[in-house]
């Protein structure tokens, strides 16, 4: 079990405040990588932190975990919170998310690949042909992604 599932065991559904990151990676013709979630929205790799981890740490791992790819050197973009974030979940799980995006154009390694758990689809995009289903927030992020290109 890793530590939110340990928190909830605690607190049950009850609001809790979750810090997490976004990373969007870009290679060297200026596409951006997007994942396609379960639920068929588009957006970045990202994730939340484990304990013990940074927010760097925890973006490098997710964008490994989600993508097949290691990125190294992170830029931040911006750190987003507030009840407009707020999230409940079909299972009653409620959170408010404090999000530390990043923008990264160092790729090292590895073979782009999903997951199959979290993601079913991933690939780069030209950032002015992004696919339809793009989330929201995901959006409003892009438009302060690209702008750090």
């Amino acid at each position: 079990m890793g530590y939110i599932e340990d928190l909830r065991n605690v607190v049950g559904h009850q609001p809790l405040i979750l810090v997490g990151t976004a990373v969007a990676v870009l290679n060297n013709e200026g596409e951006i990588l997007l994942q396609k979630r379960r639920d068929g929205a588009w957006g970045v790799p990202g994730g939340f932190m484990e304990l013990g981890e940074s927010t760097e740490e925890a973006g490098r791992r997710e964008v490994l975990e989600e993508t097949g790819l290691e990125i190294g050197k992170l830029d931040l973009v911006g750190v987003y919170s507030g009840k407009q974030h707020h999230v409940k979940l079909p299972n009653g799980d409620e959170f408010y998310p404090v999000t530390v995006a990043y923008v990264s154009r160092d790729i090292k390694g590895g073979v782009l690949r999903v997951d199959g758990v979290e993601s079913t689809e991933a690939k780069f995009f030209q950032v002015n042909e992004l696919p339809e289903g793009l989330n929201p927030f995901i959006k409003n992020l892009l438009r302060q992604f690209v702008g750090k290109v």
